[in-house]
């Protein structure tokens, strides 16, 4: 089974933040899922690290690919037909990470793990559920 993970869940992971519950740590610790972490993850936490928002990120940045690598989760690239349904969105929700991690879980029929409440669209699974 693979699972996409939104960025702040990706974070809380690297970070050990205590907000991540058991039942989300169970999943990406277990060896027999595949794990996704979108491209657009890193421009995301990139952009919040250069502006200011995320300045404990500065490791992170300087070795993303590393700590990809040594987590063992894998990248989900950007295609364009994932750039074509992110802006097409049937949906008002305008942050273009979130919509790109929803075009992405939806075309390629993942779950994506996240707290955050606008992925709560119906067209994708969300957990953990609300």
């Amino acid at each position: 089974m693979s699972y996409l993970l939104d960025t702040h869940i990706l974070l809380w992971w690297l970070f050990n933040d205590p907000k991540l519950n058991q039942e989300c740590r169970d999943i990406i610790r277990n060896p027999n899922h595949r794990i996704l972490v979108s491209s657009a993850s890193a421009w995301e936490i990139a952009t919040k690290y250069r502006i200011g928002k995320l300045p404990e990120a500065k490791p992170l940045v300087d070795n993303y690919q590393y700590t990809l690598q040594k987590a063992k989760f894998n990248e989900l690239t950007i295609t364009n037909a994932h750039a074509l349904r992110a802006g097409n969105l049937p949906i008002s929700h305008r942050d273009p990470f979130d919509r790109m991690l929803m075009a992405q879980a939806e075309l390629e029929n993942l779950p994506i793990i996240t707290y955050d409440n606008a992925f709560q669209t119906g067209l994708i699974q969300v957990i953990p559920s609300p």
